[in-house]
Parts: structure tokens; sequence; C-alpha cells
């Protein structure tokens, strides 16, 4: 039987001054759909660790043991901490992280390298199994590519072998920019609301996040009733190889949030 898979994202959104949502979303046909979330007030003092650590262990009780799990996080979220929890749930990390500070060094060599220098132009790219930080050393694997058209490379730490990790996959994190709008403008106008109450923001994310399980999947659907649409594959990524798309992978021109909005309101 085929494996199933799975692909999360772990973002920190902010709404004003007033809150911080730390969320893991379900990565799906272009869309980010929240499925474990905590806000806190966005001026409040304390670690965010003991949250992420709770969500991850909430949800890691609903995943079936033997589903493949990639969870993508940006830079700013990255941490030792969070990269071992990850693991301990039998997840595999997805983590960028900065290029600008840090050394490493390729097994079994012990010779420190500025990570800076890993991506020299563009169109460069490497694997490889490394040492990564001198302070919190992490042995991992380093995946990084730097494609045309884009400011700078990527360069992201993962626990998958060398020859089982496509540092593409990274590009499903941007679908939660997909997310932000269709909770935003694009969608349920979170961006209105005038709750002030962290536990109700919770309580109404609970709502939105039911909405738009809702909406993508009578998207998801329609798109599949399309005889010219269908998912769209992470960029330059074997769409075999993605835990979410289609093996037949095309450009996608309406959204399945938009387009179940669209079939709903019908």
């Amino acid at each position: 039987a085929t494996q199933r898979r799975l692909a999360l994202a772990l973002d920190a959104s902010t709404l004003g001054a007033r809150f911080t949502v730390l969320a893991l979303r379900v990565l799906y046909r272009g869309c980010a759909i929240p499925v474990a979330w905590v806000v806190v007030r966005a001026q409040e003092p304390g670690a965010w660790r003991p949250h992420w650590e709770a969500l991850l262990q909430r949800l890691q009780r609903s995943v079936p043991a033997d589903w493949l799990v990639v969870v993508a996080a940006d830079r700013g979220l990255y941490a030792p901490w969070l990269f071992a929890a990850l693991v301990s749930c039998g997840w595999h990390p997805f983590l960028r992280i900065n290029t600008q500070q840090g050394y490493y060094h390729v097994l079994p060599d012990e010779d420190w390298t500025p990570l800076a220098t890993l991506l020299p132009q563009v169109g460069a790219h490497w694997s490889g199994r490394v040492v990564c930080f001198r302070e919190q050393p992490l042995t991992a694997t380093l995946v990084a590519r730097w494609e045309p058209d884009y400011a700078e490379g990527w360069v992201v730490l993962t626990d998958l072998a060398p020859a089982e990790a496509d540092v593409a996959w990274y590009g499903w994190r941007s679908w939660i920019e997909a997310g932000f709008k269709d909770a935003k403008r694009g969608g349920w106008q979170w961006q209105a609301t005038r709750m002030t109450d962290p536990e109700r923001v919770s309580r109404f994310w609970l709502v939105l996040a039911v909405a738009t399980l809702w909406v993508v999947s009578v998207g998801s659907v329609a798109e599949d009733a399309q005889p010219t649409a269908s998912p769209t594959a992470s960029p330059t990524a074997s769409p075999t190889a993605s835990p979410t798309a289609s093996p037949t992978a095309r450009t996608r021109r309406l959204s399945c949030f938009r387009r179940g909005i669209t079939v709903i309101a019908r």
C-alpha cells in the first residue's frame, strides 16, 4: 500500500498589536488549513516554546504513526529544541535557517565552513550530512538551492537522508501566505474583529478552521471535476515525490478556497 503523506507548516501571525496566533496548518492544494493553534497577547512576555510543544503533542495524537509527515517552518522559528521536538513526534522537520551567521562542517570532516558560502551564486545547490552551528551543534541533513529569479537561496535542515530530501518541498510553506489571505481580506475578514480576549479569539479560530476545511473540501471536489484543472506540485519537485500533489500537476488558476466559496454561494 502507498504510504500516506502529510505536509504541515508552523507559523506565527499577528493581528496588529493585539494578538499573536501560533498555528499548525495542513498544506493542501495551495491552501493552508489551521488544525491546532494558541492565541497569546502580542505584547505578552513569555516564551513560545511551551505553546509549540503542547500543540505538537496534541496534533501528534491525531496523526497515524505510519504516515510520512513533513513540517516546514521559516527561519524566524528555527531552534534546536523545535527540530528535536518534531523528530520525537516521528515527523520530518524542514526548517529554514539563517545563513548570515553560523558555521557547518560536512561529516566526517571536522573543518568548519561559514554557512554564507554554501550557495555562492544563482543555480548553486548542495545536500549532505553535516554538523551545523558551533554553539549548539546539530547533526542533520542540510539541503540548499538557489533558483533563478529569487533574491536568495533556501538552506534547510531536515532529518531525512540526503537522497530522500528535496529542498523544493520547502516551497509548500509559501501556501501559508494563501492561508493568511483566506483568513483575512481574501476570505473571512479576520482582520476586522474587535475581540480583545485571547480565549474568545481561540474559539473564533475554531469557526474559521472548520469553515476553511469545508470550503477547501468543496473546492477540491469541484476542481477535480474540471477537465483541465488539477492540483499543482511544489516548485521544481517531482509530483510523485509530493505528499499532497496529484500525479498530473498543472497550473491552478483559481484557488480551492475561492472555488469552494463560489460553489457554495450558488
